[in-house]
């Protein structure tokens, strides 16, 4: 069991501050270095409470990782851990990407990360390797769970969508619940009814994004902080999903409805948020900056993670509820499962991105054999491997 100590804020802000300094590599990633930190180097959670916040944060909009973050905050020190959690996981890399983005309006392009990331991606697939590896041997609690978790594997590696098969695991999984418990029909319609409805109307906005993103207006719209705000607030309201999706809504409102972007920008945005170290909505803070200055990340940064803050704290009371209900408990184990299996397919696709080259692959295999046989932190096989990745291009240049 977690220990009954609650964690200090100080100690929250510290973790939280090196993690959003250092998480490089996307949500998966960033779940994996939590899990080393939180679960196996700290014991503030054990396996068990980590996967239901990780199945809690895929079923509500927002960033995944900067929810998990939030949701541990609140855990390990109530409230104010809540907003300090999820605060210095967030500012280490506003402060990078408005220092790029400064850059970028002065000098009109992109600073080089090659080296650095050449490095750092083999670290991030071994240490999402060693999470995968923990988390799945708690949440593969039955044959019936191995098999769903296969299938949703399969699933996701033939190109469904991430949210149908969250759906469907959840759903089968309460069915089948509820008819062996034989409860009755009207507490099996309260129980697992209500909750496969919520997913049911998540999975029709994600379909239907005109719900979300609204009509588009002809011409160009005049740019203010407020309206900014507005837009960054409504699509860390309602967005799902990878960063491809993040694109597909940056682009329906800031270039074709308002026009405040080119197609350029918005895509030297995206990669920003793609090379910058902590949440990849800090592409939001990119383009505050560069269409208002100083004010503009600010306030972009503020509106797209603003709503991942109310929602953690919603699913946080919910939570307790659902796993005191034999079928909703069910459904979020599926879920748990499910999201392990989407997070195993990223990796792979990650890994072909990443191990490139024998040294690039000699730096995964050793990362993995420390953090498998050693309590060495990811945080500093991160640096390691950012540091042989610019070494590695230097003596190639």
């Amino acid at each position: 069991m977690s220990p009954s100590r609650r964690t200090s804020l100080g100690e929250l802000a510290g973790l939280f501050l090196k993690l959003g300094t250092i998480a490089f590599g996307g949500p998966a990633a960033h779940i994996a270095m939590m899990e080393d930190e939180v679960v196996r180097r700290r014991q503030w959670l054990t396996h068990e409470e980590f996967l239901d916040y990780i199945g809690t944060t895929n079923l509500i909009p927002g960033p995944n990782s900067t929810e998990l973050a939030i949701h541990i905050g609140y855990a390990r020190a109530g409230w104010p851990g809540l907003l300090v959690a999820g605060m210095c996981f967030i500012l280490p890399a506003t402060f990078i990407v408005t220092a790029i983005a400064w850059a970028y309006v002065r000098y009109g392009a992109l600073p080089a990360a090659e080296g650095v990331l050449y490095g750092v991606k083999p670290v991030v697939i071994a240490v999402v390797l060693q999470a995968l590896w923990r988390l799945g041997r708690s949440a593969l609690k039955s044959r019936a769970l191995v098999l769903l978790g296969v299938g949703a594997l399969v699933a996701a590696a033939l190109g469904a969508d991430e949210l149908l098969i969250l759906f469907a695991s959840g759903a089968a999984a309460g069915a089948v619940r509820a008819a062996m418990l034989r409860r009755s029909r009207d507490d099996a319609t309260s129980d697992h009814g209500g909750l496969v409805a919520m997913l049911i109307s998540i999975r029709q906005r994600i379909a239907n994004p005109e719900l979300a993103l609204g009509a588009a207006a002809a011409g160009a719209a005049p740019f203010g902080l407020w309206p900014l705000f507005a837009v960054f607030l409504k699509i860390g309201s309602v967005l799902f999903g990878s960063g491809y999706v993040l694109l597909a809504f940056l682009r329906a409102d800031l270039v074709e409805r308002l026009h405040w972007l080119t197609e350029r920008q918005l895509l030297d945005a995206v990669a920003v948020g793609q090379i910058t170290p902590g949440p990849v909505f800090t592409t939001a803070t990119f383009i505050g900056y560069v269409l208002g200055g100083s004010s503009g990340a600010a306030v972009a940064t503020a509106g797209i993670f603003l709503p991942a803050f109310v929602f953690v704290a919603l699913s946080g009371l919910v939570l307790p509820r659902l796993r005191r209900s034999p079928t909703a408990s069910a459904v979020l184990d599926a879920v748990n499962v499910a999201s392990l299996a989407l997070m195993a397919v990223v990796t792979v696709q990650l890994g072909h991105a990443a191990l490139v080259d024998p040294l690039t692959w000699l730096i995964a295999l050793i990362s993995a054999a420390l953090l498998l046989r050693t309590r060495v932190s990811s945080a500093w096989l991160v640096l390691g491997g950012g540091l042989l990745g610019v070494a590695a291009t230097m003596l190639r240049a």
